[in-house]
């Protein structure tokens, strides 16, 4: 029988050079995957209050709509206007961009888009009505307006 030497000094150290790179790569993965915000609000938003709310099951069918004051009055007036996306429309414009908004959708999934409308509470009545006439031109019959929950004391 043969004896086997057992080694005395092991070292156990674990190598650290390499996580400098690892920390990197995923520091460039977070920044190239991560999206901060999809649309530029350039309305004012001061949204009421409400005490009865109910969440979203799914976000993915919801297109929202801004109505308030232009925040560059020198550049887009002082009177409340329609935010689409990135851009301003008109009232008669709304049923085109329902029908652009639902294209992006499944074909199963276009009945059940919701459009959510926060709506600025200084803005008048009328033109939130324009719209919401509009919106039923354009057979999107699933509103919502976004509001804020009120605190109870």
């Amino acid at each position: 029988m043969s004896k086997f030497k057992k080694k005395a000094n092991t070292k156990q150290d674990i190598p650290t050079s390499a996580l400098p790179d690892i920390i990197f790569m995923l520091l460039f993965f977070f920044m190239v995957t991560t999206v901060l915000r999809e649309v530029t609000i350039n309305v004012k938003q001061r949204i009421p209050d409400a005490t009865q709310l109910r969440k979203l099951q799914r976000k993915s069918l919801v297109s929202y709509l801004y109505i308030g004051e232009p925040k560059k009055t020198d550049q887009w007036g002082s009177e409340p206007r329609v935010q689409a996306n990135d851009v301003f429309i008109e009232p008669s414009d709304v049923i085109l961009w329902v029908t652009t908004e639902k294209d992006k959708l499944n074909e199963v999934e276009r009945d059940q888009i919701t459009i959510a409308m926060k709506v600025d509470r200084e803005a008048k009545r009328g033109l939130v009505a324009d719209v919401e006439l509009e919106l039923r031109k354009a057979n999107a019959r699933k509103l919502l307006y976004t509001t804020l929950q009120e605190m109870e004391e």
